[in-house]
């Protein structure tokens, strides 16, 4: 957020943060805090969560060394919208809304490199949720394939195919019956042992392994691509599972609070007095 300032405001603004110490497993702040201060991490790990029933909360992101959170809280007064945990014993660097708002006051020029930074974070996380996380991450990375990755997939699925082992057998067995004497007019071209022949197999065999090898290697990166797009669905699911209980939750609290308005505001029940002499057992 501060990489627009320049090594003199930077340096003055590094003076006015205050060191804070957090065992690890302890709470930084909760979801709902009213808070004011940012932090920078300083050593440790921290976890930003949304807390679940059960003891059981949703990893949004993990904090490392350098990198920063809660910097909202600098610009409103609008309670967090997650928590923070540290996951290890963390030294964390605070800065409050009040010192940056001094620290501003004095430094005009500060804010508009804060702005500009704040700006292009902002268009980065538009695009980001503007971006589906249900895509076919296969599709994408074929659709940037090189000719020459293409060709190296091609070979590795012909490699792994019957097609190949037959195909190559024909071949050796042409190969030998043409190589025959008498077979053909004048000696053999490449009579035994087939040197040239055994040539042709060591070229193959020696261009296969580095396709097979590329083609093996990409597999792993549309693996992997894959496993990440799995973990941002089910994320995308268990958040979205989790707003729809806490939702339902307030709906029925608030449905049970009307239903006790209704009950209050509703007019006593009046009671008829029985009739002398009537048998009401019979009725």
């Amino acid at each position: 957020m501060f990489e627009g300032l320049t090594p003199d405001d930077l340096e003055h603004l590094a003076h006015k943060l205050v060191e804070r110490s957090f065992a690890g497993g302890a709470m930084i702040f909760d979801q709902g805090d009213a808070g004011a201060e940012m932090y920078i991490v300083a050593k440790g790990h921290v976890n930003i969560h949304l807390p679940g029933e059960n003891s059981r909360r949703v990893s949004l992101k993990d904090i490392s060394v350098g990198e920063y959170f809660g910097e909202l809280a600098l610009f409103d007064d609008k309670p967090r919208s997650a928590s923070a945990l540290a996951t290890t014993d963390a030294v964390l660097l605070e800065l409050n809304r009040d010192t940056l708002s001094t620290y501003l006051e004095g430094r005009p020029r500060a804010a508009m490199a804060i702005l500009r930074t704040m700006a292009e974070r902002l268009r980065q996380t538009n695009a980001m949720l503007s971006e589906r996380a249900a895509k076919n991450v296969v599709e994408e990375l074929d659709k940037n394939l090189t000719w020459s990755n293409r060709l190296a997939d091609k070979v590795a699925e012909l490699n792994g195919s019957w097609s190949f082992i037959i195909g190559l057998g024909v071949v050796t067995c042409v190969w030998f019956f043409v190589n025959r004497p008498g077979v053909i007019a004048g000696a053999p071209f490449d009579g035994y042992p087939y040197v040239f022949f055994n040539l042709l197999l060591a070229i193959l065999v020696s261009l296969q392994g580095p396709l097979i090898v590329m083609s093996q290697n990409r597999q792993t990166i549309k693996d992997r691509a894959t496993a990440e797009t799995d973990f941002k669905v089910n994320l995308k699911n268990e958040v979205n599972i989790e707003t729809i209980l806490r939702e339902l939750g307030e709906f029925r609290a608030e449905a049970n609070h009307r239903l006790d308005d209704l009950e209050r505001a509703a007019p006593p029940r009046t009671v008829k007095a029985p009739v002398p002499g009537l048998d009401t057992t019979q009725i």
